[in-house]
């Protein structure tokens, strides 16, 4: 189905109700008749999501909770299960307490989990994480599934064949949706879709409000910082996973070159606003990375107003603390994600290695708030806009609550599409 003609006077809003309308169109069409059949006798679908990748970094653990809020907000008929990876490091028991009709799939039952479920769901991720078992989801199984918010980041013909047969796949940025219509990818329905983790609702209000009182932090009254390496050194923190001697190279080399603006953007906040820095990690080996490469290099007169956190946490203090700040700046994307989620101002950092997903912030109307490392004009301009953020923080909240709205729009919409994928109308 092609749009029809537009001139001029054609709105922004008539174009996407007509590519909404496609979609639907499109997803109808591809409905097996055995969830037609299910949702004609009034049984709710089960749906079966694979996410949950890993727990050493507050971002890969917000992935989960986030589709889990989606489903439970726009499909609240729908019976749902999760097949996890791992959920070590209490995560288990944070999904459970916030929500605990869930089913956590343990291993030896995926494959009843496999004939049981109606619908398989692969959450949002770094790429097409769990490819391979959706490959088996299918090949066993027959039955439909959909990806939600991914980056494309291989050009493998078995991927792209993998996620034509998807009933819609959701890419949560613009350039990996690109990328995958120009290698060909088929299936009925393909959009920008953002990232489940932008619906993560985790809080440990207690948790967080003691750390701010014992660090003197005000609400309102800080912005967070957090750095990143180029690559993460897994080796340091996943048993049996070897050093990496190519990866352990690049981060010594772009160390410093990708820390110098986070350290002026530092120096500028505390030396012309009243507000206090708080370093904090979104993975293991993150409090030390703050440590070496902001903290122990800032002048005394700015060391007295900055905290570094030398714990790691979990999502729901994380969450719990961005929300009491004035905003979050540094190398890292899921705690923006989040941040952006609850309508805190926050900048993102990014380069090469980190694939395609840092282009959401334009795909979300944050441009001016993405910045690219590699490229040397964008360097001197990361302080400036830390500090602007700082200094006027109406017009801060303003442009992300703008960008809240327009990713909540797109979860309604693309939550509709689940839905008729499911066989709920």
């Amino acid at each position: 189905m092609k749009p029809p003609n537009v001139g001029p006077g054609t709105s922004r809003v008539s174009r996407r109700r007509f590519c909404q309308a496609a979609s639907a169109v499109a997803i109808a069409g591809s409905i097996l008749p055995a969830t037609r059949a299910r949702a004609a006798a009034g049984k709710p679908p089960h749906i079966l999501v694979r996410s949950a990748w890993q727990t050493v970094n507050i971002g890969d653990i917000a992935h989960t909770p986030g589709v889990l809020k989606l489903l439970e907000q726009y499909l609240p008929e729908a019976q749902v299960s999760l097949w996890p990876s791992v959920v070590d490091f209490g995560v288990a028991e944070l999904l459970m307490k916030r929500f605990p009709k869930l089913t956590i799939i343990a291993p030896q039952d995926r494959a009843a989990a496999m004939q049981t479920c109606d619908f398989l769901l692969h959450g949002s991720g770094s790429g097409f994480v769990a490819e391979k078992d959706v490959a088996s989801w299918k090949e066993k199984t027959g039955k439909p599934y959909g990806v939600y918010g991914i980056s494309m980041t291989t050009d493998a013909q078995h991927t792209v064949d993998l996620l034509s047969g998807a009933q819609f796949v959701f890419f949560r940025d613009s350039v990996s949706l690109g990328n995958a219509r120009s290698l060909g990818c088929k299936s009925p329905v393909m959009e920008y879709g953002p990232d489940a983790a932008f619906a993560c609702d985790l809080h440990d209000d207690a948790k967080a409000e003691a750390f701010l009182k014992a660090n003197g932090l005000e609400q309102g009254k800080f912005l967070c910082c957090i750095p990143r390496l180029r690559y993460t050194p897994y080796w340091l923190i996943k048993q049996g996973r070897p050093f990496d001697e190519a990866k352990n190279a690049r981060n010594e080399e772009m160390k410093e070159h990708d820390h110098k603006p986070l350290r002026e953007a530092v120096e500028a906040i505390v030396r012309n606003t009243a507000m206090k820095i708080l370093l904090c990690p979104e993975d293991r080996t993150q409090m030390a990375v703050g440590r070496e490469l902001i903290y122990d290099k800032l002048p005394a007169d700015v060391k007295r107003r900055v905290v570094w956190r030398e714990n790691y946490w979990n999502t729901d203090e994380a969450v719990s603390t961005y929300v009491r700040s004035a905003g979050l700046f540094g190398n890292e994307m899921h705690s923006p994600i989040m941040c952006i989620g609850h309508g805190v101002p926050a900048i993102v950092c990014r380069w090469q290695e980190q694939t395609n997903k840092g282009f959401m912030w334009r795909d979300i109307g944050l441009g001016e708030w993405l910045f690219t490392l590699d490229d040397d004009a964008d360097l001197p301009r990361v302080a400036p806009a830390a500090l602007a953020m700082a200094q006027d923080k109406a017009a801060a909240k303003a442009k992300a609550a703008q960008a809240r709205e327009f990713v909540e729009r797109r979860q309604r919409e693309t939550m509709a599409m689940v839905r008729q994928a499911v066989g709920l109308t």
